[in-house]
């Protein structure tokens, strides 16, 4: 999933969870469950360097955090409830972060945890750069659907 979709879904998780432990505990399972439905990656990581992709990052960010941010600003959110959306944000984009640090810098002690997150992705039974891989918008259909139900659930709930 893009970072705009875990975003938004750990702004609903934030949402609707008071205890920021159960929070983080969610977010962090539900990341994880994302990634095993069929997605496109926007970057090539066997030729991609930080410099070719980190305007992918920036934008994808830009877009769930702006979107975040309206719904923030135009609800009458207590101090706390917008402190657990911005956790559960922020939880939810993290496992991704950790791959793009041991990505960028190969740390072997965040070795176990991409091994873990490249697991999570089910769809990885297709080879690592194949069509089914790339983003398209048929492998972004998932991203689409599942970032719609998260704006309307975080409206409606």
């Amino acid at each position: 999933m893009i970072l705009t979709t875990h975003a938004l879904v750990g702004a609903v998780i934030g949402k609707n969870i008071a205890n920021p432990w159960w929070i983080i505990l969610v977010s962090l399972i539900i990341h994880f469950f994302l990634d095993t439905f069929r997605h496109g990656e926007y970057f090539d990581d066997r030729t991609a360097k930080v410099r070719d992709t980190w305007w992918k990052v920036g934008l994808d960010l830009l877009v769930g955090f702006s979107i975040i941010g309206f719904f923030i600003f135009s609800n009458n959110f207590s101090g706390i409830k917008i402190e657990n959306i911005l956790l559960g944000v922020f939880v939810s984009i993290f496992p991704d972060s950790l791959s793009l640090f041991y990505w960028t810098f190969h740390w072997k002690w965040l070795g176990k945890i991409k091994r873990f997150h490249g697991w999570a992705h089910r769809y990885s039974k297709f080879p690592k750069y194949s069509p089914e891989r790339q983003w398209t918008l048929r492998n972004a259909t998932n991203d689409i659907i599942i970032s719609v139900i998260a704006i309307l659930a975080f409206i409606l709930f």
